[in-house]
């Protein structure tokens, strides 16, 4: 069944987001909140190439695709970050990082693929040549000397005994002393989006003060506790784009240029300013 057909009386505005627990808090009663909107699943990669494509108005999209595309712009304050460890994004190092020669890329990840890369080059000093792991693959899969994995499947701790293991999140902050922006909502510039950008920050303000509810339904299929998934959402994760978190965009941008992950004239962020609620026709 193909989600993107369209039907006698099409939805307004598509929507895309990410089917990880990370994102659960985003989009917590956000049907209820923007009627008129239809909420779609993929991963962030394809999302991101979905909305390049027309295919969705809104998506929330690594944050390396968002600075690659200087047309979009910043739908809403509401993001995935983190300030220190973020548990669900690790390289799995079967050598010493600084002897590192090849790495699997988990298939769903841009922005922690960036994020890899900057850390690789700035803390071990190596630039390795890059390979995929697919979804549906583990770390047994693969004879690369480092993994890199996210998502729900990088809360397992893998059998196999590993020289070492980053943390991008917590390994970023002794870099930089910033946070990281793992993803945003990003819109294409063509259609005003003002009451799906109110209906984001009202989901996420929701999704906020229900985080148990939320590890409680989501921690099942993950197969861990209830608890173990309440701490991760709660202590791991933050869900505001504020100063610090624009800052650290600005910075990983700056440090993506010089790795030559984004072009060395890539246009300035644009600071996210709420548009004002219009009531008109789109």
């Amino acid at each position: 069944m193909n989600p993107f057909k369209t039907t006698a009386e099409p939805l307004r505005f598509r929507v895309g987001a990410v089917n990880y627990l990370n994102s659960k808090p985003l989009v917590f009663g956000f049907d209820e909140a923007a009627a008129d909107a239809k909420l779609l699943f993929d991963l962030p990669s394809r999302l991101a190439d979905a909305l390049s494509e027309g295919r969705f108005d809104v998506a929330l999209i690594p944050t390396v695709e968002f600075l690659r595309q200087p047309a979009y712009r910043i739908l809403s304050n509401a993001c995935v970050a983190s300030d220190g460890p973020v548990l669900s994004v690790k390289v799995y190092f079967r050598t010493p990082p600084d002897q590192l020669k090849r790495i699997a890329l988990d298939e769903g990840s841009r922005t922690s693929v960036a994020l890899a890369r900057v850390l690789l080059a700035e803390r071990a000093g190596v630039q390795p040549e890059l390979g995929c792991l697919p979804i549906g693959y583990g770390v047994s899969d693969c004879d690369s000397d480092a993994v890199l994995l996210i998502g729900d499947r990088a809360m397992h701790a893998p059998k196999e005994q590993f020289v070492e293991a980053w943390d991008l999140g917590e390994e970023w902050r002794k870099l930089t002393g910033l946070p990281f922006v793992f993803a945003l909502w990003a819109a294409r510039p063509q259609r005003r989006l003002d009451r799906v950008e109110a209906a984001l920050e009202r989901a996420r303000d929701l999704g906020v003060l229900n985080l148990a509810k939320i590890a409680q339904h989501q921690a099942p299929a993950l197969g861990i506790t209830v608890e173990a998934a309440q701490r991760y959402l709660t202590d791991n994760l933050h869900y505001q784009l504020g100063e610090r978190e624009f800052a650290a965009l600005t910075e990983f941008q700056t440090r993506c240029r010089k790795w030559g992950i984004l072009p060395p004239l890539s246009a300035p962020i644009a600071r996210y300013e709420r548009q004002p609620l219009h009531h008109g026709t789109a």
